[in-house]
């Protein structure tokens, strides 16, 4: 477990990186001991949703490329029968019309839970184009639902695996990335 939790910290740092583009800055002013540098700085409020729970593990490296990001949480859950995903907790921070929201996931399989969160925040007036969908691994399979779903939001993801199998698990994938990583497998 220590060494996938270790794995799972240094990929999640990979992936905020990778976000890091798709986050829109302007340039600004900054006053340095000697003279005036230019920086950058966000040009609208930034909104972080995890999707529970599994989500709560690649936060925090999240958190240290954005410190001053809004964070919102959505428990999503894939009903094992029917791999639809139902919503089971909610607690989001008011959430601008011109935010940009990262939505961060381990893994998209399906693609049901990204679709039921990105609809979500959707509702809320926020266009799908300042959306992104971060992701250490996806199959290709939810990544044509979200694309089909809402073509305008972006996704970042480190590895695209083979296929779903018939239990709409990632194959060759890692298993269930929550179980492994909180120890409850």
């Amino acid at each position: 477990m220590e060494d996938f939790r270790s794995s799972a910290e240094n990929l999640a740092h990979i992936l905020a990186q990778k976000t890091f583009s798709f986050v829109p800055r302007k340039k600004v002013a900054v006053e340095t001991p000697l003279s005036t540098a230019e920086g950058e700085e966000l040009m609208n409020q930034l909104v972080i949703i995890p999707i529970l729970r599994s989500g709560l593990a690649i936060l925090p490296p999240f958190l240290k490329y954005y410190p001053q990001a809004a964070v919102g949480f959505l428990g999503l859950k894939r009903d094992e029968k029917t791999a639809v995903a139902y919503e089971y907790y909610r607690n989001l921070p008011d959430i601008q019309k011109n935010a940009t929201v990262l939505f961060i996931d381990p893994m998209l399989a399906t693609g049901g839970s990204a679709v039921k969160a990105i609809d979500i925040v959707k509702s809320m007036g926020v266009a799908e184009e300042q959306m992104v969908f971060a992701s250490i691994i996806a199959a290709p399979e939810g990544i044509a639902y979200v694309e089909q779903n809402f073509p305008g939001v972006q996704k970042v993801i480190l590895q695209v695996d083979e296929h779903l199998n018939s239990k709409k698990f990632i194959v060759p994938g890692i298993g269930d990335f929550g179980d492994r990583y909180f120890g409850t497998e």
